[in-house]
C-alpha cells in the first residue's frame, strides 16, 4: 500500500482566504485485485487548504507509488482521500479518480471530505 509519509506540505501563502486549489494526474496507475492486470485513471484532487498544501513532486512520487499495488477503484479513491486529509488538514477536499475503459465500462469515483464547523 502506498505510504503517505511520502507527502510533503508548505505553507499555505494566503491562509485566510478560501481557494480552491486543483491537480491532476493524467496517467495514473494501479493493479486490479483479481487479474492484476494494470488500471488506468486520472486522479484529481481538489481543496481548500488551511494551514498547508500539498508540494506537487511528493504529489507525484505518493500517486506513482500505486502502480503496483493490487486495489480497487472505490478503495484506492478513499484511501488517497484519507492520507491527504491526514496530512493537509484541509477545510475541504475531494478526490475524483475517472478510470479509462475496461471490459466495455468506464468507472467515476468521488471521495470527499468537509471539516466540521
Amino acid at each position: 500500500m502506498s505510504d503517505r509519509g511520502i507527502l510533503e506540505t508548505f505553507p499555505n501563502p494566503a491562509v485566510g482566504r478560501d481557494y480552491v486549489i486543483e491537480h491532476t494526474s493524467p496517467e495514473f496507475t494501479s493493479m486490479c485485485p483479481k487479474t492484476g492486470q494494470p488500471d488506468f485513471a486520472e486522479m484529481t484532487i481538489r481543496y481548500v487548504a488551511d494551514q498547508t498544501c500539498v508540494e506537487l513532486k511528493a504529489l507525484k512520487l505518493y500517486f506513482n507509488a500505486y502502480r503496483n499495488v493490487g486495489i480497487f477503484y472505490e478503495a484506492v479513491t478513499n484511501k488517497i482521500l484519507d492520507d491527504l486529509v491526514a496530512v493537509l488538514q484541509p477545510r475541504c477536499l475531494a478526490v475524483v479518480s475517472r478510470w479509462k475503459p475496461r471490459g466495455g465500462l468506464t468507472s467515476v469515483i468521488t471521495a470527499e471530505y468537509k471539516r466540521e464547523a
